[in-house]
């Protein structure tokens, strides 16, 4: 008994070191697992997102800087005509469908030109909202439409063969019925991939009546859409007046609720007495 009182706490000491030991062995293993799943986890194969460039060109200044910004890029004006809202673009650097780096807001540079029918009023804007990031070119513009099939040598098929089925026609998209209410000399046509004006005003009435409170995404928001609106309209663009409505009402309740919106509600009453009095002729 005496001796087995003497052993057991050697015992015990030899027992805590295994312990020990396994538990080291088992962390290190971990670590090696963790490592290898981190590194398995980096984006390696894909590669960096890229974006492609759009075509912004002929497009008015204040269309042309939505179109980049909703692309996620930044953007400036170089030149001697500055960013009122306008004048059309002449160049874009890089080329429409370049494809570049998501550097996070990479900067597209733009040059513009005086829209005669036009005057350059207001504040310019020549810069985008927030800061842009490096360009970093991944490839040129394509030469070659890439949807279009190379010709290929067909063979006229054998006696008692089934000739191949015909391929099957993709019907003709429906013409766009938006007309404009009347004609501006050197506008532009109003493109039929964005929303009606109308639709565009009732979607910023919505969030505004939404909105608890005024925020700076808020205001940016009402003043990107309102300028897009007033300009549409005298651009005379389909349902233009119909639009302005619906915008004047947005501006008394910014001045309502929050304070703002005199000056807007005044441009845009303005634009709908010119609208109207252009659409009745």
């Amino acid at each position: 008994m005496a001796r087995l009182a003497v052993l057991l706490p050697r015992l015990a000491a030899l027992v805590i070191i295994c312990l020990l030991a396994t538990s080291t062995i088992t962390f290190a293993a971990a670590n090696n697992r963790l490592s290898k799943s981190e590194a398995d986890a980096l984006p390696l194969a894909g590669g960096p997102k890229t974006l492609i460039v759009p075509d912004i060109r002929g497009q008015a200044h204040v269309f042309a800087k939505g179109i980049l910004e909703d692309g996620g890029f930044a953007w400036r004006v170089k030149g001697a005509v500055k960013g009122y809202a306008a004048n059309l673009v002449a160049v874009q650097l890089p080329a429409p469908g370049t494809r570049v780096l998501d550097t996070g807001s990479p900067t597209i540079v733009v040059r513009l030109e005086r829209n005669p029918a036009y005057e350059e009023r207001g504040l310019p804007e020549n810069v985008s909202p927030y800061k842009g990031t490096r360009l970093a070119l991944v490839g040129a513009k394509a030469t070659k439409d890439p949807a279009k099939p190379k010709a290929e040598n067909k063979k006229p098929p054998k006696k008692n063969e089934p000739a191949a089925p015909a391929a099957p026609v993709t019907p003709a998209a429906p013409a766009d019925p938006r007309k404009p209410d009347f004609q501006v000399p050197g506008a532009p046509s109003e493109p039929t991939d964005e929303m009606p004006l109308p639709d565009r005003a009732r979607l910023l009435e919505k969030r505004v009546a939404g909105q608890a409170e005024l925020t700076k995404s808020l205001v940016n928001y009402w003043l990107f859409q309102h300028s897009w609106l007033v300009t549409g309209a005298k651009f005379g663009w389909h349902d233009g007046a119909k639009a302005l409505r619906i915008l004047v009402r947005v501006d008394q309740s910014m001045q309502s609720r929050w304070g703002i919106g005199a000056k807007s509600a005044a441009v845009a009453r303005a634009a709908l007495a010119e609208v109207e009095s252009k659409s009745s002729k």
